[in-house]
């Protein structure tokens, strides 16, 4: 089945928006059994999207397009679709009524132009919105006059925002393409998430010991951010579920101590799991990450239970304050040094009777390094119970890799000390 996802919207184009419906739609579709052949956003003008839909129903199966059904002035998705298909805008009494009900029952005055949204294409049917007014709408294209045979396709239009977009197509969408086009046999897809290692160095011990595997259909895929490569691991049909747990005790055995976690486990959800498994606590003190490993822990729900404080000492004199960081260290260390560090990390635990504590101090540019601790330098520090480790890094990104990357850093040095696992050089 040839599916084609079609994302409208100027406003992605000129680069104000992240586009995050690819992605998204994209794995949401692949977790059902099906793979997205083509991909393309367009700008919120009449002959591009009339032209992307055009090809796109000259192609695939299945038609998604995002954005577009809202009320203002730019939202013109669904009348240009309708002209496309030669169909009429008609009022749907029940999509009227949800719009006039959306705004009653928040005590809202409904402007004029919202009515617009209860105008569908003659003979679409309705998807209704628990989350904002625009409906979702699915058009049965059959006979197809842009495809070869008049073949026939389904095309279906989501709103633009994503907390509506998303409960649609999980609510309604889904349950409707498992009816339309059921998949043959079982589509399994496991992605094994790993820090501390490059990506060529990955493949290089993983690639040989699957050879077998992937010579009978198993396919395997890298994809490398800063600090984390995932390994992924997917086959189609039967003897799929086999074949991918076999391909994960091998990747496991090759680079089990570096893999932290599997599919959407974050490495801030693995430290939050381990230490509410050890009810264990945690605290930490950062200076150049400004708070970042907090920002990342406590987005994860439950880190109430283990993360104690975080201190943001940017300055020396909140070192010594808050931390208890000696005034004779940081004259004679600075305060980008491996005995700051130490001591922020031995003060953060003592303070807060933390099992652990995580210490950050480094220098995230642009300027500010020497020939001694260039740009890029920091300092990790961890304090438990058996002893207190630092470790020294250069990260030379910008500001915000350069946090993410540090934070990375202290989270796995923090997993290996929990799991007892070796330490990284």
């Amino acid at each position: 089945m040839a599916i084609e996802l079609i994302n409208t919207g100027s406003e992605l184009l000129l680069g104000r928006v992240l586009n995050t419906h690819q992605q998204w739609l994209c794995r949401g579709l692949a977790d059902l059994g099906h793979t997205v052949a083509r991909q393309v956003a367009v700008p919120d003008t009449g002959a591009d999207i009339q032209s992307a839909v055009r090809e796109a129903l000259s192609r695939a199966d299945l038609v998604i397009t995002t954005g577009g059904l809202g009320p203002t002035s730019d939202d013109i998705t669904r009348d240009l679709i309708a002209q496309l298909l030669g169909r009429k805008l008609c009022v749907d009494d029940a999509a009227l009524r949800h719009v006039e009900e959306f705004f009653t029952k928040r005590n809202r005055p409904m402007p004029a132009s919202t009515r617009v949204q209860g105008l569908v294409p003659e003979g679409a049917s309705v998807l209704m919105n628990a989350h904002g007014t625009a409906p979702g709408l699915i058009i049965d294209v059959n006979p197809n006059p842009f495809r070869s045979g008049g073949k026939a396709s389904r095309l279906v239009m989501l709103p633009g925002p994503p907390r509506e977009l998303r409960p649609m197509f999980i609510e309604q969408i889904a349950p409707l393409l498992r009816n339309w086009f059921p998949t043959e046999g079982a589509f399994i897809c496991r992605t094994l998430r790993s820090t501390g290692l490059g990506e060529s160095w990955v493949e290089e011990n993983v690639a040989g010991p699957l050879k077998h595997l992937t010579d009978a259909g198993l396919d395997i895929g890298y994809c490398a951010r800063i600090g984390e490569v995932d390994v992924r691991l997917t086959k189609r049909g039967g003897g799929a579920q086999e074949a991918v747990a076999e391909g994960e005790r091998i990747v496991r055995s090759a680079i089990g101590d570096y893999i932290f976690g599997a599919d959407d486990e974050s490495l801030e959800q693995t430290l939050v799991r381990l230490l509410t498994d050890r009810k264990q606590t945690l605290a930490l003190a950062e200076s150049c990450t400004g708070g970042y490993l907090a920002h990342r822990l406590t987005n994860v729900p439950g880190a109430s239970a283990v993360l104690l404080s975080g201190l943001v000492t940017y300055s020396n004199e909140a070192k010594q304050t808050f931390l208890g960081v000696n005034p004779a260290t940081l004259a004679g260390h600075g305060a980008v040094s491996e005995a700051v560090a130490r001591e922020m990390a031995e003060g953060a635990r003592a303070r807060n009777r933390a099992d652990y504590a995580l210490a950050v101090t480094g220098i995230a540019g642009p300027g500010g390094g020497s020939e001694a601790k260039p740009v890029g330098t920091v300092f990790i520090a961890l304090a438990c119970n058996q002893e207190t480790r630092v470790l020294r890094r250069l990260n030379r990104y910008d500001r915000e890799t350069f946090k993410f990357a540090t934070s990375q850093q202290a989270l796995e040095l923090l997993r290996r000390r929990i799991l007892n696992l070796a330490f990284l050089d």
